[in-house]
């Protein structure tokens, strides 16, 4: 008797739906796994051999056949564990048969309790787009996998108890539908903590406005680090579209919560200066996102820029333009999505001094240059604001009145946030950062002062194609925080200064 039963596979941060095909045949003793399982699917064979008889259930005597499908595709982790199960236990009749418009995964224990798993979410999509009404997973991916929507979703304990819900002896409740209300707000830096620094803060609000790209450049002290991680507080809101593709990657990487598995706050990542090729853009034997794809619809922070190697920094190039990154391993190409916001903060040379009025450098102009070199030129050009961080003044520190809070802050760039949304409806486009050519040339529009302004920073700034696009991207975004309909000159202006830093020339 052949027992088919439905579940799901992942492939990158994408789920499918797998059939888990069990026959039961005369002959010796045997249980094969079939379609392409790796080394965790296999062993599946003593988890379920355990589990059985340590739920009560007879195991059945015979030569078991387990085939997953589509066999050419290759299956990976333990999600299988559970409908292997029900499906031995239906083919030799120990449970009613199982209902054709559900879906089992989970991983189980030697005692036949359920164990939570990974990517729970893009599974949960995957099932509903397939058409699957019942979903029952491991108790603490429940609240996950309701994020879904469209379907029942059953928290699962252990098998006793499901075996009890499909015999009709003890039904389960369906799992309450997780909301947002539910997660309590962290609290995070404010930038009411920093003093002074006005010029960076204004850009840092711009660059939250547009989804533009930042540099900073200042000297040891001068409050690099603590004003880029005060960045997250005036990021604009997560849309319900955002928030699952985030938590889809979250999810497939393990790293959600239980209680509170949608990201409704945006990922800020903030890797080592040590950290490889590979572990930005994702990878291994069986590629996984890297930290570019955990920063997607977020922020990316690469503190002390230039002491990252050269390699993994050149790796970003291609994420920054496309917003997506294709890893391509021997088991296979994967395609994850990258679109993040860049944040980086350098010292102006290797001792720290250059330029500071009050300490002396003391590395040569040619350690400066080679310093600088460090970071080539087209990644330059990827970034929008070229913004340098001043030493902060005594006196400012001294200063006895608050300076304007984050959620302050928030208002205005979730209201510039809004105007582009409102302009770009119906396309892939949700910031000015990721305006196309043809947008650019609608949207940014300039007059005749506009023009001769533009081309004279054009001739003297040395500026390429890239550069020009991006400069009238930042003044499209000053121009929503001012409510200004146009780009007007005092707007271009100010963009046009982001990218005229002396230190990078």
């Amino acid at each position: 008797m052949v027992v088919t039963v439905r579940s799901l596979g992942l492939s990158g941060i994408s789920g499918y739906e797998v059939s888990v095909e069990c026959f039961l045949s005369g002959g010796l003793p045997a249980f094969d796994i079939v379609g392409l399982p790796d080394a965790a699917v296999k062993e599946a064979r003593e988890r379920v051999r355990a589990a059985v008889k340590n739920c009560g259930a007879k195991y059945p005597v015979s030569r078991i056949t387990v085939n997953l499908a589509p066999a050419g595709r290759r299956k990976e982790g333990t999600v299988y564990d559970l409908p292997i199960l029900l499906g031995i236990l239906s083919a030799a009749e120990e449970i009613p048969p199982l209902p054709e418009e559900a879906a089992f995964v989970g991983e189980l224990s030697l005692t036949g309790g359920l164990r939570p798993i990974n990517g729970v979410l893009p599974m949960a999509m995957a099932a509903q787009r397939a058409g699957i009404r019942r979903l029952y997973v491991p108790a603490e991916n429940a609240a996950e996998a309701t994020l879904a929507q469209g379907m029942t979703v059953y928290a699962v304990e252990n098998v006793e108890q499901l075996i009890a819900h499909l015999q009709g002896r003890e039904p389960l409740s369906p799992a309450p539908a997780w909301t947002p209300e539910q997660a309590a707000r962290k609290a995070e830096p404010d930038f009411a903590d920093v003093m002074g620094q006005e010029n960076v803060k204004r850009a840092l609000e711009i660059a939250a406005a547009g989804g533009h790209n930042i540099l900073l450049i200042g000297s040891p002290g001068s409050g690099k680090s603590m004003l880029a991680r005060r960045l997250p507080s005036i990021l604009p809101d997560m849309t319900r579209e955002e928030s699952l593709q985030t938590t889809e990657i979250y999810s497939v990487a393990g790293l959600t919560e239980a209680r509170h598995p949608l990201i409704t706050r945006r990922p800020f990542r903030s890797p080592h200066h040590t950290a490889s090729a590979v572990s930005l853009t994702g990878g291994g034997a069986v590629p996984k996102p890297g930290e570019i794809s955990l920063a997607h619809n977020g922020v990316l922070f690469l503190d002390e820029l230039p002491e990252f190697d050269k390699s993994a920094m050149e790796t970003l190039r291609q994420p920054l333009e496309d917003g997506v990154v294709t890893i391509t391993r021997a088991a296979g190409s994967l395609t994850l999505p990258s679109r993040f916001m860049l944040v980086c903060a350098m010292n102006p040379c290797r001792c720290g001094w250059y330029g500071h009025p009050d300490r002396k450098c003391t590395c040569s102009e040619k350690q400066v240059e080679s310093y600088m070199r460090r970071i080539s030129g087209p990644l330059l050009d990827r970034i929008d604001l070229h913004v340098e961080v001043p030493s902060v003044d005594y006196e400012a520190m001294r200063r006895k009145d608050t300076p304007e809070s984050s959620a302050e802050v928030q208002k205005r760039v979730n209201a510039a946030r809004t105007v582009q949304q409102q302009r770009y409806a119906g396309t892939d486009v949700s910031c000015n950062a990721y305006m196309t050519p043809p947008m650019i040339g609608k949207y940014c529009e300039l007059d005749e002062r506009c023009e001769k302004l533009m081309r004279g920073a054009f001739d003297r700034l040395g500026l390429t194609g890239r550069s020009h696009d991006r400069i009238l991207r930042v003044a499209r975004t000053i121009a929503d925080l001012d409510g200004s309909e146009n780009i007007r000159p005092e707007h271009l202006s100010e963009a046009i200064q982001y990218r005229s830093s002396d230190i990078l020339k």
